[in-house]
């Protein structure tokens, strides 16, 4: 079916998701989560497939790669996302006029919203089920490297919504080339919104080439402060979690800053990277403290294009600083306004770290893996945004409703 055609007809069921009470939309959310563990294993089987094209030394393979684990992980999200208030019909504000005119302002979905995303066919789960609870229809444009996975995934909602006599085309999965790229970009009057997950090649192409409104979930150029007043072993659990939990997320430490009073400290500080064989890119102050406690095949000097950059792999900068502001100016400098972090003791540094600090989540003495929407207890997420207008963070069920007013009256006129 032609790509306009389909969204079309996504646009007119997108209406009648507004006719669906809040009670039937869990319903549906439980039985897609009863499903997804149901058909696991074809799911699997079609992820395979997709792996199979993948070099496994991609950092997008971990992305990828779904389990038995995993789905039931995501069955366990779309169950927190059904036991969540619902978003919609939410009173923002209500005033009385003069003249008796009683104005609401009130939470709606947006209508239509576009995920344009790379190999992570978790999200193709997490985003219906969000759109879903918050009353909107999402039109899903995969990249080719999840084909199947997506396609599999798609076919199971599609028939928990027949059970449920919903229309199945709330919900449309676009072909993988870009010409169907090039459409949803460009699909006026038919999406109300453009998500991008993925790569900053990714997100920067649908910036520039949308003419639609556009949140960018951008890429996690994440810092680790490690103050000169920090805790060691604080510091060692932070920095080994942030690394090596999911290194392909966009939550994961990509640069460890230290304040030049604790290089001594940094063998101890690396030492929980060992095992998960860590590249470490050390600038100058840091390498011949590391140089003979860290593993020379792992251990490299780091040069400038070692910093303000996403690695996505079992790589991680160190940039030595010799005081707290030039911290807070090297973190400026290269942040992505995604995830920062600070390791301190001083309720001073902290508050200053918080305030002065430009980024959508900033954490003091935690790990950076945590910037996640269920982490966040908002069910799963759409995607982590880093901009300032209209959602920043983890977007989940508020950041997919918009607000229109209710105004009633009793036959009220203007005045000419």
């Amino acid at each position: 079916m032609e790509v306009k055609k389909q969204l079309d007809l996504t646009l007119k069921a997108s209406r009648s998701l507004a006719l669906l009470s809040k009670d039937k939309i869990d319903e549906i959310l439980l039985d897609l989560a009863d499903a997804a563990e149901e058909h696991a294993e074809a799911i699997l089987v079609e992820n395979q497939k997709d792996l199979n094209r993948m070099d496994p030394a991609d950092p997008k393979y971990d992305r990828l790669k779904l389990s038995t684990e995993r789905i039931a992980g995501i069955a366990a999200d779309i169950r927190n996302v059904s036991s969540l208030p619902s978003p919609l019909g939410r009173i923002l504000s209500k005033i009385t006029r003069p003249n008796g005119m009683v104005i609401q302002k009130v939470s709606v979905a947006f209508g239509v919203i576009g995920i344009i995303y790379e190999a992570r066919p978790n999200v193709t789960f997490d985003v219906f089920s969000l759109c879903l609870k918050s009353g909107n229809a999402c039109v899903l444009k995969g990249g080719s490297d999840a084909i199947d996975s997506n396609t599999a995934i798609v076919k199971v909602i599609h028939q928990v919504l027949e059970k449920h006599g919903v229309d199945q085309n709330i919900l449309t999965l676009l072909p993988a080339d870009r010409a169907a790229t090039a459409e949803i970009l460009n699909a006026r009057g038919y999406v109300d919104l453009i998500i991008p997950r993925g790569s900053q090649g990714l997100i920067n192409y649908v910036r520039e080439n949308a003419t639609i409104p556009v949140i960018e979930t951008g890429a996690g150029i994440c810092h680790t402060y490690f103050d000169e007043y920090g805790d060691l072993d604080k510091g060692q659990a932070i920095v080994e979690n942030a690394k090596t939990r999911r290194p392909s997320v966009c939550n994961a430490l990509d640069c460890l800053v230290i304040h030049e009073s604790r290089l001594n400290d940094l063998p101890e500080l690396c030492a929980g990277l060992i095992n998960s064989k860590v590249v470490i890119y050390a600038d100058e102050k840091a390498y011949p403290l590391l140089n003979g406690h860290y593993p020379a095949e792992l251990l490299e000097k780091a040069s400038e294009e070692s910093f303000g950059i996403e690695f996505l792999d079992f790589k991680m900068s160190i940039k030595t600083v010799p005081s707290f502001l030039d911290a807070l100016d090297h973190i400026a400098a290269y942040s992505s306004k995604h995830s920062e972090a600070i390791v301190s003791d001083s309720e001073e540094r902290l508050d200053l770290f918080r305030k002065m600090v430009d980024a959508s989540s900033v954490y003091c003495n935690v790990s950076t893996a945590f910037t996640d929407g269920a982490q966040f207890g908002l069910g799963a997420e759409i995607g982590i945004s880093t901009q300032k207008l209209h959602a920043r963070g983890p977007m989940a069920l508020e950041e997919l409703t918009s607000y229109k007013y209710l105004i009633d009256g009793d036959g009220q006129v203007r005045p000419k």
